[in-house]
């Protein structure tokens, strides 16, 4: 992306930068912040969350259940696969399984949707974003998505981060210190003459219309913009060993600054069609340390204490491996939320059968309930998050309803 479609991006409102001015004190914000990790493909919850043996009489479901049996963190049971007993042992305390949900759909498109907006099909926006809109209106890039499924739905813009770089250069813009000016030097001694000059107009006139005394408030932002260059400033040259680490490492920066509210961070690959488990033993355990090193991070940077971490996927796979040891598509998914020190945490709610099916859950008691239950469907813990979260009644979650839907009591 060049200087002139950043600018212009920036400029009109458009959804790649998605950039703001922001207010002085960026920092001082200390409510919750939030991390959504999608593991783009298809993950396989029976090697991780929801772990299921061999059924004599039925196909193979798992080659490891050959030669190993379900382990259990607490109260959450795990699959002995990957690196998945070093991330349940640690975290356990801090981790809500939520099995047995219903994608309804073996379609990619129609699964990414579904899970990261509640609805399965386009036009509802994700919660990262209904959070960053409620939360931080005011933050340079309130809503940072790293790829997948980041649809604003005209609550808020996101800022599509994939390139550090142009985020200093947006930040410092008098520098040069990246290899190029990313304004010559002319045009920005006019750009911040004409700032300068507009300002002190705007503050010299008390008696201004409401539309130039909204701009006398946006250029007394633009020049206490702290926040935003201190984020620029507090991003590392050097890289962490995968890109998710990456990514998180970004967000926390942001979180800690003051300069965002929540992200969308992205895995891709987990569709493996053949040699399943050597594909998803790798991606499952990059996607952990990945995880592991967020939290580790955000301990460092002071925000281990407000984050809420959210993870899931299109949906599952299937409860049987196909002729070339890959595993197809299959609608039966789960979610983890992550937070210290909660009561609703340690815990593993939903059920499936011991082939992977849902069965129907009581809203209320999160146990089995085949005559008065309900399948469990993305929508049901959009809903119950937004409740959690405290914007269940905002302008931007009261405009995408979930009307006639039951509350799920995950949290309480």
């Amino acid at each position: 992306m060049n200087r002139r479609s950043i600018l212009k991006s920036a400029l009109v409102g458009g959804t790649t930068v998605g950039l703001r001015m922001p207010l002085a004190h960026a920092a001082d914000y200390d409510g919750k912040v939030f991390a959504f990790v999608q593991a783009d493909g298809g993950w396989d919850p029976t090697s991780f969350c929801d772990p299921k043996a061999n059924t004599r009489g039925e196909p193979v479901i798992n080659h490891w259940a050959e030669r190993d049996e379900i382990r259990q963190a607490g109260n959450i049971p795990y699959a002995p696969f990957a690196n998945n007993t070093a991330f349940f042992e640690k975290y356990h305390s801090r981790i809500l399984v939520i099995n047995g949900v219903d994608a309804q759909t073996n379609s990619h498109t129609v699964g990414v949707v579904h899970n990261w907006s509640g609805r399965n099909s386009e036009g509802y926006p994700t919660t990262t974003a209904l959070l960053a809109a409620h939360y931080g209106s005011d933050k340079a890039v309130a809503y940072l998505s790293f790829g997948g499924f980041s649809y604003p739905g005209g609550v808020i813009r996101y800022t599509r981060l994939n390139n550090p770089d142009l985020l200093r250069n947006i930040a410092e813009p008098a520098s040069a210190r990246f290899g190029s000016y990313f304004f010559d030097p002319a045009d920005w001694n006019a750009i911040a003459k004409h700032s300068t000059d507009t300002a002190r107009w705007l503050a010299s006139r008390p008696d201004l219309p409401p539309s130039l005394a909204q701009r006398r408030v946006a250029y007394q932002a633009s020049l206490n913009a702290e926040g935003f260059e201190a984020y620029a400033n507090a991003i590392p040259n050097n890289e962490p060993d995968s890109r998710l680490k990456r990514q998180a490492e970004l967000a926390v920066l942001a979180f800690r600054t003051g300069v965002a509210i929540s992200a969308d961070l992205w895995i891709g690959g987990f569709d493996t069609h053949s040699q399943h488990d050597g594909d998803h033993g790798r991606l499952l355990a990059e996607l952990t340390d990945a995880v592991d090193y967020l939290w580790d991070f955000a301990e460092t940077e002071g925000v281990a204490d407000r984050l809420v971490v959210v993870m899931g996927s299109d949906f599952g796979r299937t409860n049987f491996y196909n002729a070339d040891d890959g595993k197809d598509h299959w609608p039966i998914g789960s979610y983890v939320v992550m937070e210290k020190n909660q009561t609703w945490t340690d815990r593993a709610v939903g059920e499936t059968d011991d082939l992977h099916f849902a069965q129907r859950i009581n809203p209320t008691t999160l146990e089995r309930d085949d005559l008065h239950g309900t399948i469990i469907y993305p929508k049901h813990v959009h809903k119950a998050l937004r409740r959690y979260l405290k914007i269940e009644d905002t302008a931007g979650a009261q405009r995408y309803p979930f009307n006639n839907t039951e509350d799920f009591a995950f949290f309480g």
